[in-house]
């Protein structure tokens, strides 16, 4: 196979704490060996092995891609009438995916696609090389299952979320569609994907009819993930934990209990700064959850209603900001904890074994992803040891 030695970096960032100091395992004036689609070694510059060919970083740091371990990229439609309403006084909803519901459904499988294509490329040059994508913008049979086949097309991080609110022909019948949901539904979607999700929240599913999805997705072999917590305080996370889900996403609104029940599981609590942005609501509690030992993920919840942004970058520096976290914390979650909240080891890490999926800034230090907010800082990137950008 093939190797390549990217040179000259000013800080790598491993993830791996035998490779350096601190959880992000720091090597300075580093180089990293790729080999095929693997990291084959990582150290010093000045004990770099022979390669095939050379990159030279320039005295740009280097980072592991970013996992995006939640996101909503299979819709069509427009919402910034909504956000434009927000921003004028209008409280957040979880009614307003009905919007994008019906545009969703009258798109073509072409259309859904393109835009899919779209949101990961543009993902991509923004450093993220793994990426976690939903259905729940079709809660009809076929228009899930073509929205998870879609989605398997560029992602096996793929879920199947038809318990994203009632569908609108049930609005008068809740338990009639939770028995679809858990039923045809399910059968028809459960083959394109990994895990099942609910969002279990006021205004969408309670406690006893989110234990209701997640156990008959798991009873066909997937994995749960709980939308949780996110507009009031609710039995989201504790059942995120009774049922060992592999992440409690949004996590805003949390008791004591959550906390604790959070730190004494193994379900990541996986914040989502992008949607307190675009809603101007109550900010997650990062250090809280960090200090009681949780283990903490950041991802995009990119999708068109209330986080409408692909940018890990930009929910670092949101992190970093106004939810408590120090900036080695920030990229550790939105790299080695996105990793964790989808349950790899061979992403979200810089190691010999591991993926080759490395991002390359345009600035000496992984801090300054906090440190100039908005800048593009992402000059090169590596996804399955292909240069991508």
């Amino acid at each position: 196979m093939t190797t390549t030695l990217v040179t000259n970096i000013s800080t790598l960032v491993t993830n791996d704490p035998t490779h350096g100091p601190g959880p992000l395992g720091l090597i300075e004036d580093a180089a990293v060996l790729i080999e095929g689609d693997r990291i084959a070694w990582v150290g010093a510059s000045g004990r770099a092995p022979d390669a095939d060919t050379r990159h030279d970083a320039g005295g740009r740091a280097a980072i592991p891609g970013f996992v995006d371990s939640h996101s909503h990229l299979v819709f069509s439609g427009d919402r910034t009438q909504e956000f434009n309403a927000r921003m004028s006084g209008q409280a957040y909803k979880a009614g307003g995916i009905r919007t994008t519901v019906a545009a969703t459904r009258a798109a073509t499988d072409a259309e859904l696609g393109a835009n899919v294509a779209r949101y990961i490329r543009e993902a991509l040059r923004q450093g993220t090389t793994t990426f976690e994508t939903k259905s729940g913008y079709g809660l009809t049979v076929e228009d899930e299952a073509r929205a998870l086949r879609i989605a398997a097309e560029h992602t096996d991080e793929v879920t199947y979320l038809g318990a994203h609110i009632v569908a609108p022909e049930y609005a008068d019948d809740p338990a009639a569609y939770v028995e679809l949901v858990t039923g045809a539904m399910l059968d028809a979607c459960a083959p394109y994907a990994r895990w099942v999700d609910v969002f279990c929240e006021k205004g969408a599913f309670d406690g006893d009819q989110a234990r209701a999805v997640l156990l008959a997705g798991k009873a066909k072999g997937l994995t749960p993930r709980v939308h949780a917590n996110q507009l009031s305080y609710g039995p989201g996370v504790q059942l995120a934990v009774e049922l060992d889900a592999a992440s409690a996403d949004h996590c805003t609104h949390l008791t004591d209990a959550d906390v604790d029940a959070l730190a004494n599981g193994s379900t990541v609590a996986t914040l989502l700064p992008g949607a307190e942005f675009s809603t101007r609501a109550q900010w997650p509690d990062a250090r809280r959850l960090l200090d009681a030992g949780v283990t903490v993920a950041l991802s995009t919840d990119c999708n068109p209603g209330s986080s409408f942004t692909s940018s890990m970058p930009f929910c670092v520096a949101l992190a970093v900001r106004d939810m408590g976290m120090t900036p080695d914390e920030a990229v550790w979650a939105a790299t080695a904890g996105g990793a964790a909240a989808l349950r790899r080891t061979d992403v979200g890490r810089i190691a010999p074994g591991a993926r080759a999926d490395l991002a390359l800034l345009d600035a000496p230090s992984h801090v300054h992803l906090a440190y100039r907010p908005g800048v593009p800082l992402i000059s090169d990137v590596w996804r399955q040891g292909i240069k991508c950008r």
